[in-house]
């Protein structure tokens, strides 16, 4: 396929006709023809397209037909069919009447370009740049940020069966490509075995008997990949991707003892981010959240809350779903200062606010990033003895003085066990031992060192970490905190009208362009809206809340 840039186009006068003849008062497609016009460009795609071969569909109309899928939640098969049957679909792409479209595929192979040139975001932005153009969207302001779990396409499968469905897997994968040489030397157990899915079979209930179960699995794999590494194979089937996730999984879950093939114990398995939970879909991995247990993925939504324009989705991101929230703060900054979509403030929960955080957000982009930092976890501030904010900090001069008026004679700088930069300052044992106060202040029972200790972060997170502590507990603080509520509802959209929770691929890199092409069509939903004056939802309030005396709040 080569792409061959057609020139922009106004709506056919007969399809135009007889789509609004159809349409009166519009449709979603419609409005976003007539409102931002043509929208995507041929010329934008063109580093995905070679230079040579035969003429490819446009691929300005395929990215909109790929939002507009999601915008409806159709499959490649009625998305196609919309195309070639639908008037506002033809309004909204510009075709004749007559046109015939396109066969199904030819989305599949659109996407997997998209994934290839890394451009499921230049969709994204694309609306965004013609919002801002029409005046819909600006930077600054207020804009909020939240994640979600996503549950990979693949079936969850416990230990056993993940196990036993991986070597499945990898013979399968074997027999499609070498039968021959598979039906030569696969032993004939081994159909009884691995021929079916491993959860319909009936599994041994006792302890022992699936120990022993899982110890043949591990002995059989272990036969499979000495045998497709022998003379008699060919290369290449060591090259399946299949085989090389037997090959690590086996890797991360067994080990051999005297001749004996073992499993390895929970402490001696990987850790969860590299740790695979399913042979079907190797991006995906375990997390928990809040007693949740899931398989796949996670999604960040940014958003603009501003009460005098739609409420847009900014950016998206989509990670493992053992990566912490917080380490999503700078990647969304940087790519809204890229797009000039910079909000003045950023409400957060308290999984991306951290003071490093705060501070980087304050001196890079001039961001004010608002949530909850988390309370001190020492056991002087849990039981009301001196806690580091009643100690005063003399950063010029390096010195830590107590409540009681004693300094400290240490000071260093130094690094925690994760890396960031820290100070730990130690108070002198002969002006702690005496202290009447020591037994509020340090356990230490030793009697050479009985001095208090305090590890400080570095003086702007410091203060950061003290002056958020203090806001937290005001009304104006609450009040402004509040708007960072409604991305639940964001959430909520996107589960319950685009399927934002589960993925209809598998892989990262897939799940990555569900979730931008999701985001883009949802952001095509709330600009009709917009246009259409249909006001906003409200939250829900319970019968019983609605009850409540005006001025008084819950306890």
């Amino acid at each position: 396929m080569s792409l061959h840039a057609r020139k922009i186009d106004e709506v056919p006068e007969e399809t135009a006709r007889v789509a609004r003849a159809a349409f009166p008062k519009g449709s979603l497609a419609m409005r976003i023809r007539d409102e931002l016009g043509e929208l995507f460009l041929d010329a934008d795609f063109a580093g995905l397209y070679p230079n040579r071969g035969k003429p490819a569909w446009a691929p300005g109309r395929l990215a909109l037909v790929s939002v507009m899928q999601f915008a409806e939640g159709l499959s490649d098969r009625r998305a196609a069919d919309a195309v070639r049957g639908r008037l506002d679909w033809k309004y909204l792409l510009g075709l004749e009447l007559a046109d015939p479209g396109f066969d199904h595929s030819v989305l599949t192979e659109f996407r997997d370009r998209l994934i290839a040139g890394d451009a499921g975001m230049q969709l994204l932005d694309r609306v965004l740049e013609v919002a801002v153009e029409r005046g819909l969207l600006k930077a600054g302001g207020r804009a909020r940020t939240d994640s979600t779990i996503v549950l990979s396409a693949a079936r969850q499968i416990n230990g056993l069966v993940r196990l036993g469905e991986t070597l499945r897997a990898a013979l399968n994968t074997v027999a499609a490509h070498e039968p021959e040489w598979l039906a030569g030397w696969v032993p004939s157990e081994w159909f009884d075995r691995y021929a079916i899915r491993f959860e319909d079979t009936r599994l041994p209930k006792g302890k022992v008997k699936q120990t022993e179960l899982i110890e043949q699995i591990g002995a059989d794999g272990l036969r499979l990949l000495a045998a497709l590494h022998g003379p008699d194979a060919a290369p290449s089937l060591r090259l399946l991707p299949q085989v090389q996730t037997l090959r690590q999984m086996w890797v991360q879950q067994y080990f051999v003892d005297d001749g004996q093939v073992r499993r390895r114990d929970l402490k001696d398995r990987p850790p969860g981010a590299e740790r695979l939970v399913t042979p079907y879909d190797t991006d995906a991995r375990g997390s928990v959240k809040r007693g949740t247990f899931w398989d796949g993925y996670k999604v960040h939504l940014t958003e603009t809350c501003e009460p005098d324009s739609p409420n847009l989705i900014t950016h998206v991101a989509t990670t493992d779903s053992t990566v912490q929230d917080v380490r999503l703060v700078g990647p969304v900054h940087a790519h809204l200062a890229k797009c000039d979509l910079l909000p003045d403030r950023h409400l957060v929960d308290a999984g991306y606010a951290t003071a490093r955080e705060v501070v980087t957000a304050r001196q890079n982009h001039n961001v004010n990033l608002v949530g909850p930092i988390l309370a001190s976890t020492s056991w002087q501030a849990k039981d009301g003895g001196f806690s580091q904010a009643e100690f005063a900090i003399d950063w010029e001069n390096r010195q830590v003085t107590c409540p009681n008026g004693a300094t400290s004679s240490r000071w260093a700088e130094d690094r925690s066990q994760e890396g960031a930069a820290v100070v730990r300052a130690r108070f002198p044992t002969a002006a702690c031992r005496p202290c009447s106060a020591r037994e509020q202040c340090t356990r230490s029972n030793s009697k050479w060192d009985m001095g208090r200790r305090i590890t400080l972060r570095p003086q702007a997170e410091y203060e950061v970490i003290q002056q958020a502590r203090a806001q937290e507990e005001t009304q104006e603080w609450k009040e402004q905190y509040a708007h960072r509520a409604g991305v639940e509802g964001t959430i909520s959209q996107g589960v319950r009208a685009f399927g934002l929770r589960r993925c209809r691929y598998h892989g990262l890199a897939k799940a990555r362009l569900q979730h931008q092409l999701t985001a883009t069509a949802m952001n095509f939903h709330r600009l009709n809206a917009w246009w259409t004056d249909t006001p906003r939802a409200r939250t829900r309030v319970s019968r019983l809340a609605a009850l409540r005396p005006t001025g008084r709040c819950a306890s």
